[in-house]
């Protein structure tokens, strides 16, 4: 990017004779019908705003003015800012840029919003603390991934799918924390689980679902109650031992797709989520989604804790 002399200079330079023959009408893209930010220029000669153009290549491999094959652009996964249109914006209509620009800040500032209008995926199961590898493939998820990124939050909510209510009440927040892009613009997303949520409110945006939301945090006891959770904490960390050395062909599975157990926390309410491996538990065991996004949903490390112990032991019971 150039310095605020250069920019200068380049502005007095240019500036008498582009306006003469420039209209702001002449720096529109042809897509947001709105002044160039960001723009680049496809190999057949037609340019548009970056984030405008990465949407159509969403849908369809092909430039959206002329139909050209755009897939070997698109497989080099870079789009190179045309420099001498930013020049020329910058020239002839630099309060215009500078307006397109505070717009473009503004609409970065809402998406950074972690609690108004979070984007949701629908898909999985995911749980505080505990990976969540997906492929994107869908238009409107690869936007929101892309969004994601750009914001800077990288984050967003996942949910399950709920008859009546396109997603459920209850999901965890995950956090982007690497993009794997494929030659035909799908994506690798590696994610791990943060925040319990409860949904408030639903809402659309750009294809994709959004949501008002409120953290989970679990309710902290202490005293007796705290001597009694703690003691309930260890004898449930000890049947889940037993159940992954059991050496079956159901735990042997489990230990070979998430790997081990996790190590206990010392202090077991240091999270507002709770102890980490009761959430590799949950995630691991053979339980219906509904079940586990029970679980999900409950804020008393106690009610989790006897929920797992009766699936255990009901896992450990000998046949007969």
């Amino acid at each position: 990017p150039l310095g605020n002399k250069e920019e200068t200079a380049a502005a007095k330079c240019t500036q008498p004779c582009l306006e003469e023959s420039l209209s702001i009408s002449d720096l529109e893209c042809s897509l947001c019908i709105r002044m160039f930010f960001e723009p680049v220029t496809t190999p057949c000669g037609h340019t548009f705003c970056k984030e405008c153009l990465e949407r159509c290549l969403d849908h369809r491999p092909n430039c959206p003015l002329c139909k050209q094959s755009l897939r070997e652009y698109l497989k080099a996964g870079r789009y190179s800012p045309t420099v001498l249109l930013q020049d020329i914006m910058l020239a002839t209509f630099p309060t215009q840029l500078a307006e397109r620009r505070e717009l473009h800040q503004a609409e970065m500032a809402e998406l950074s919003n972690l609690t108004k209008n979070i984007p949701i995926f629908v898909c999985t199961m995911s749980f505080p603390g505990i990976p969540c590898p997906l492929h994107v493939f869908e238009p409107r998820y690869r936007l929101m991934i892309r969004r994601c990124q750009e914001s800077g939050t990288r984050r967003f909510g996942m949910c399950i799918y709920e008859n009546g209510k396109s997603f459920a009440d209850y999901g965890c927040m995950l956090e982007i924390r690497q993009v794997e892009l494929l030659a035909d613009g799908r994506s690798l997303v590696d994610t791990v689980g943060r925040q319990r949520f409860r949904v408030l409110s639903r809402g659309h945006r750009d294809g994709y679902h959004t949501a008002d939301i409120e953290y989970l945090e679990d309710k902290k006891v202490s005293g007796e109650e705290l001597q009694e959770l703690q003691s309930l904490h260890e004898s449930t960390y000890r049947l889940a031992q037993r159940f992954c050395e059991h050496g079956d062909l159901t735990s042997r599975h489990i230990l070979m797709q998430h790997g081990p157990l996790p190590e206990k926390e010392e202090d077991i309410q240091a999270s507002a989520d709770g102890p980490t491996w009761c959430w590799w538990l949950i995630s691991t065991l053979p339980l219906e989604p509904s079940h586990q996004l029970g679980l999900l949903s409950c804020t008393s490390l106690r009610a989790r804790l006897c929920q797992l112990q009766h699936v255990l032991a009901a896992l450990l019971r000998p046949e007969r």
